[in-house]
């Protein structure tokens, strides 16, 4: 007797694949191409010499994958890689950890494994950018020049924005968080276990504005509830997703398929409903709403908090100065195309600290450092920069144990599918396969300036 769900079987009938059949499919070359969202581009077939003085202020998953593609790129080039970070996180793993499905093991790695040999690494956090000198200096007092840079610092998790809160208090007092680090996540998984077992309110919230993986509060809400299901628990929770704004998703479809789903899974949707205080003690959590103050008690919330820059980033004049993302997070000035700043040309970032209408997810990290790298590149041959990026993102949305929606779309919003057979609007098990068996070893691959 066959093993497979009714989705897998309706999925295999559609895709015409079996199971094995598609992970073949998969395999190899194609797997490389996720998220790719056609703006992979080939590295030089012949490095080009130069004496360029090239800084990558931040080791995350951008800094990384452009020091590899810059040492191979460039011949003679001094390319200083600057952060303190040892250790490296597979962020998209944070989601898996905090709903029971992975250990934490499995997305813990080191950053000196993803370096390149002709790429100093400086142990040091950038305080301060001054562009018009064309330096910066770290933590430590080391100035430090260049000729280019590439700005590529990830954000700051605002905990500090919600009264109340700090990060030490997730895995207690019913808290959790599917950001910040491996260990919180399991600290919130242990929360939700807890929960489950022991029934009651449990509020799900979202942080205004720009965000890190905007699906990742949709689907730890998602997950938890179908693992109460699982366990015959549902009735003894009542759930409710808090959203800042009149939306859930920023893509119309895919909105209009959460605003359908959670009702249907009897999750309550609040709306403009912020989070801005937090009891711990007493369990309940304050959320500014158009009608004033709004009190809730909660035995379980998963808090979401605002995300900007970090100082150092914020409180420079590479940041936007005006506009929505000077006042969202006072993110990094960009054109949102070639990945350049727009007041100073020997600036280029990517990653979660630009500010461009969409993309801090791994997926954009992906599209935006070829594009900001090539772009780079072709301004030290003095030639005309020519690559762009069209927004591509991607989350892979997950909606239950084993089900998920590959959603992939730009700028205008509409879906880009990397796998046109795969129904991006559709849940079944073929994206859940990519989620939790391939998709890491794409990331790694990103990291070494592979794809």
């Amino acid at each position: 007797m066959s093993n497979r769900t009714n989705g897998d079987k309706a999925c295999s009938d559609t895709l015409g694949l079996s199971r094995r059949e598609l992970l073949q499919a998969l395999g190899g070359g194609a797997i490389a191409a996720a998220g790719a969202g056609g703006l992979l581009l080939p590295s030089p077939a012949r490095a080009y010499r130069t004496n360029a003085r090239i800084v990558i202020a931040g080791a995350g998953a951008a800094g990384l994958a452009a020091a590899n593609r810059l040492s191979r790129a460039l011949e003679g080039a001094h390319i200083t890689l600057i952060d303190r970070r040892k250790r490296h996180v597979y962020q998209p793993g944070l989601t898996m950890i905090a709903t029971g499905i992975w250990q934490p093991g499995k997305i813990i790695d080191e950053n000196r494994r993803y370096v390149p040999r002709n790429v100093e690494w400086v142990d040091a956090m950038v305080a301060e950018f001054d562009p018009d000198a064309d330096r910066l200096v770290t933590d430590q007092g080391q100035v430090i020049d260049y000729d280019y840079l590439l700005v590529t610092t990830g954000l700051h998790l605002d905990f500090a924005a919600i009264e109340g809160m700090d990060p030490a208090l997730i895995g207690r007092e019913g808290i959790g968080c599917v950001y910040d680090t491996p260990e919180h996540a399991v600290g919130t998984w242990q929360m939700i276990d807890q929960f489950i077992n022991a029934g009651g309110q449990g509020l799900f919230t979202r942080g205004p504005g720009g965000i890190k993986c905007a699906g990742a509060p949709l689907k730890v809400a998602m997950l938890a509830e179908d693992l109460a299901s699982r366990r015959g628990r549902r009735e003894a929770l009542q759930l409710s997703y808090n959203a800042p704004s009149d939306g859930l998703f920023s893509q119309p479809q895919i909105d209009g398929f959460l605003r359908e789903e959670f009702p249907a899974r009897d999750i309550a949707i609040n709306w403009h409903h912020r989070l801005v205080g937090i009891e711990p003690e007493r369990r309940r959590a304050s959320f500014q709403t158009p009608q004033g103050m709004a009190r809730l008690d909660y035995d379980f919330i998963h808090v979401v908090p605002p995300m900007r820059a970090p100082d150092a980033l914020g409180d420079s004049a590479l940041a936007w100065q005006t506009g929505p993302f000077a006042e969202d997070g006072n993110w990094l000035e960009v054109d949102r195309h070639s990945m350049r700043h727009t007041r100073y040309p020997n600036v280029f970032g990517a990653g979660d600290c630009v500010g461009t209408p969409i993309g801090k997810t791994a997926a954009s990290v992906k599209a935006q450092v070829p594009v900001a790298v090539a772009n780079l590149v072709d301004t030290i041959r003095g030639r005309e920069s020519g690559a762009a990026y069209n927004g591509y993102t991607s989350c892979p949305l997950i909606t239950r144990r084993g089900r998920a929606m590959l959603v992939e779309f730009d700028y205008s919003l509409a879906m880009v599918p990397s796998f046109t057979f795969i129904d991006p609007y559709r849940e079944h098990w073929v994206p859940w396969v990519l989620k939790e068996q391939m998709l890491q070893a794409a990331y790694n691959a990103m990291l070494r300036g592979r794809i």
